[in-house]
């Protein structure tokens, strides 16, 4: 009978530190989601997520015309704050670009670019990320 007491009670224990630890463990970050705010015919083709759950840039392409589109969503609306969308051909000095203070998204910021590499890359408040080099053809 104590054996089966000494079992039950480490069974309980177990039970309680397994709930515990999924009590603790964090939900995965909700990222932003693509508003569609490109138009139609573009579909997203790349992101990057800003660092602290800020939001999303997301690369888009029509390949009907051969424009490339970058859009920066925000996770959670709220008051504006600095945002910036931008592109630019590969090899390229000067940045196509969409900066200011948003409640919800900076861009659309549109690229011909069919059959080249491009740089692009987003700004939520101080947070700036950017691929180099990327979606080539």
């Amino acid at each position: 009978m104590r054996n089966l007491l000494r079992k039950a009670a480490a069974l309980a224990a177990a039970a309680a530190i397994a709930g515990t630890g999924l009590l603790a463990t964090a939900a995965p970050a909700a990222a932003a989601t693509y508003n569609g705010a490109c138009g139609s015919g573009y579909g997203v083709v790349n992101k990057i997520e800003l660092p602290n759950d800020r939001g999303t840039t997301f690369l888009t392409y029509n390949g009907s015309t051969g424009y490339n589109c970058v859009v920066t969503v925000r996770t959670n609306p709220g008051t504006a704050t600095f945002m910036e969308a931008f592109i630019r051909t590969t090899g390229s000095s000067s940045w196509k670009k969409d900066s200011g203070d948003y409640t919800t998204y900076a861009g659309p910021v549109y690229l011909s670019a069919a059959g080249r590499c491009v740089d692009w890359g987003g700004t939520i408040g101080t947070a700036t990320l950017s691929e180099k080099g990327t979606n080539c053809g």
